[in-house]
């Protein structure tokens, strides 16, 4: 794609390879300070991380970039124009793709695209040639006439790059554009933004994936309204050398290890990662604390090379603790059976179209079993049948060894479910969620009260109650809905995608909870479209086509895509290895028949 010429409606003032200038900007609502004294520089052909937790100002900054939101003090020009003085040639100079891109559901890709080219005062006719090389630039020319409603989560993203790019724009701001993305259409995305900035395009990025802000050329790190880092990733990296470990081949203990180095003084944060347990050292802190650990588990202590992320929870002050409150108040899950989740030939077709097909797996009682896929693959409709809100078309699901089909209202009593779309009553208050919640699940009296209690209580919800869902943070928004579905302590629990979107922090928050359910004895089933989450998993099962393709340990199937060139994958590396692998195979078979 050619890069465009400036807009006509104002006089650029250029400043050599600089796209944006950010001189001292404040921008308050209310009383509530969303950016403080920023200053930083954005330059032309080069793609620019925008991170920071939730509430830290990513998207008010983007908004003022893009003219929608004036600062309350100092000043920012985008392509050589004043976001406030310019205002219409901003929008010009601008691709912005927000984080609810405004698709328009019931249109095709076609009619959305020719709709944007309207609203950027393009005449549609005039235009083909253009929205023949955006269709082929994001792959969506044999989807014209889909609408965009029916488009996987991937599709809708690039979607709506195809619209934010319409006219050409000299800078592009996308917000969040890979959230609910899975790696497959990841990596479409990256290569698109590649060739945009090769051709010298500015194009900023915010994410809440730091593997993904590990590949910009610069990342901006804003917490609490002000810039705590502007660099090339690798530069804060550094700062982490001879502070990252892992303990090697913990296993089945891994959880318990985990939770009890989160709790030391010298170690700021720790996730797993497959059959190990990865660590970082504050600064300064001396290693022997988690060297006696490691003797004490019988597991080998090695360093390891820092990652982007280790620097940025190190930067914000670490993560939480290993100990969830949560899970401390919860008693241990009896079940009559060791197995909790059982589904046999499990199928579901919408008219021709087969969702799930064939699907056959067992979990068993206080594993945590990821299930993955590219979107479409069949994750949420497995989900849904096996929590009792869809039914199969065939085959058989059991929760708690109460089979579906039969006893569907006793098995929604023994789970909890988190839905991938946010589910929460909008019109009803936080509190009054938390009590509906309570009141559906037959909490009554005390206990309901003490319940609701201790759930505000864990998740810090103290200052929102009176405020609807909407108006919450992300991460506020997903606590709450956490909280509705732990709320008479099931035995089992469903979560979709439940950290979609959220920051790395209360990703952490999120999976201390999850992994202290898994030691009580809850059975946790979760899908993620963050890699590094399936590393927490006991097993992963893999859907694609809306088939099983594989169910095994995380390690087993990071070994699986190992290669001489590649000797130490990554989960993405074997999410990628085995779709690739299924395609290659259907191909195969196609010659083969022909």
């Amino acid at each position: 794609m050619d890069v465009v010429a400036t807009p006509p409606a104002a006089t650029a003032r250029h400043d050599g390879n600089t796209a944006v200038v950010i001189d001292g900007v404040d921008k308050s609502f209310g009383e509530v300070q969303a950016l403080r004294g920023l200053d930083a520089r954005i330059a032309y052909g080069r793609l620019t991380g925008l991170v920071g937790p939730d509430g830290a100002g990513k998207t008010t900054l983007m908004r003022i970039m893009t003219g929608l939101l004036r600062p309350n003090a100092g000043h920012v020009t985008v392509a050589g124009f004043d976001v406030v003085a310019d205002n219409d040639a901003i929008h010009v100079a601008t691709g912005y793709m927000p984080q609810r891109f405004g698709l328009y559901e019931d249109l095709s890709v076609m009619e959305n695209m020719r709709l944007y080219a309207r609203l950027r005062g393009m005449d549609a006719e005039r235009h083909g040639d253009l929205f023949g090389e955006l269709l082929d630039f994001t792959r969506l020319a044999p989807f014209t006439t889909r609408l965009a409603g029916k488009l996987s989560g991937g599709m809708k993203q690039k979607l709506g790059l195809a619209c934010a790019l319409m006219a050409r724009p000299r800078v592009l701001l996308l917000d969040e554009p890979s959230v609910g993305v899975d790696p497959v259409s990841r990596q479409d995305l990256w290569r698109m933004v590649q060739a945009l900035t090769d051709e010298g395009m500015a194009v900023v990025w915010s994410t809440a994936y730091l593997d993904e802000a590990e590949r910009c050329d610069s990342v901006l790190l804003l917490n609490e309204g002000e810039l705590a880092f502007d660099g090339p990733p690798q530069d804060l990296t550094r700062t982490l050398q001879g502070r990252s470990f892992r303990l090697e081949e913990v296993g089945d203990e891994r959880r318990a290890v985990l939770a009890r180095a989160l709790d030391m003084e010298s170690v700021g944060d720790g996730v797993i990662q497959g059959a190990g347990v990865r660590l970082v050292l504050r600064e300064g802190a001396d290693a022997g604390e988690i060297r006696g650990l490691a003797a004490d588990v019988g597991a080998r202590l090695a360093e390891v090379p820092a990652r982007f992320e280790d620097a940025f929870i190190d930067l914000l002050g670490g993560g939480p603790g290993g100990t969830s409150a949560l899970a401390e108040r919860m008693p241990p899950v009896h079940l009559a059976s060791d197995i909790a989740v059982s589904c046999r030939d499990l199928t579901k077709r919408f008219g021709d179209f087969t969702a799930t097909d064939r699907v056959s797996f067992e979990v068993g009682k206080g594993e945590i079993f990821g299930l993955l896929g590219p979107n479409g693959a069949g994750k949420s409709t497995t989900f849904k049948m096996l929590c009792g809100l869809l039914k199969p078309t065939a085959g058989e699901a059991h929760v708690v060894g109460l089979d579906l089909r039969r006893a569907t209202g006793a098995a929604k009593a023994q789970l909890g479910y988190m839905a991938q779309k946010f589910s929460l009553y909008g019109l009803l208050s936080v509190r009054q969620n938390l009590e509906f919640s309570a009141g559906v699940y037959g909490l009554e009296g005390a206990a309901k009260r003490a319940r609701i209690d201790e759930m505000i209580e864990t998740f810090d919800l103290g200052r929102w109650l009176s405020s609807a869902p909407e108006s919450l943070p992300l991460g506020y928004r997903q606590r709450l809905a956490l909280a509705c579905s732990l709320m008479h302590r099931p035995p089992v629990l469903f979560l979709d995608e439940p950290t979609s979107g959220v920051d790395p922090i209360t990703r952490r928050e999120f999976w201390t909870h999850i992994n202290g359910l898994a030691r009580k004895g809850v059975t946790i089933m979760v899908t993620t479209h963050f890699m590094d989450e399936a590393e927490y998993c006991d097993r992963v099962a893999m859907l694609y086509r809306s088939r099983l393709i594989a169910l095994d340990t995380p390690d087993a199937l990071k070994l699986g895509a190992a290669s001489e060139g590649n000797p130490d994958p990554t989960m993405e590396d074997a999410f990628i290895h085995l779709v690739e692998s299924v395609d290659l195979a259907d191909e195969a078979g196609t010659r083969a028949a022909a």
